[in-house]
């Protein structure tokens, strides 16, 4: 976040960036499996993540 222009920053929203990037990324990977598994493949390709991202 500094490196965005935040002369400071607390712990708590640190923790609260940690969660929300999590939650996303964990919405963003059960997307991708899916893409996978509807491909007819069991491994999760960097194409699928970046198409689940969208």
């Amino acid at each position: 976040m500094k490196k965005c222009g935040a002369e400071r920053v607390s712990d708590k929203a640190k923790a609260a960036l940690k969660n929300t990037l999590e939650e996303i990324a964990e919405e963003i990977a059960a997307d991708a499996v899916k893409l996978a598994t509807h491909a007819g493949r069991k491994t999760v390709k960097a194409s699928d993540i970046k198409l689940a991202s969208k």
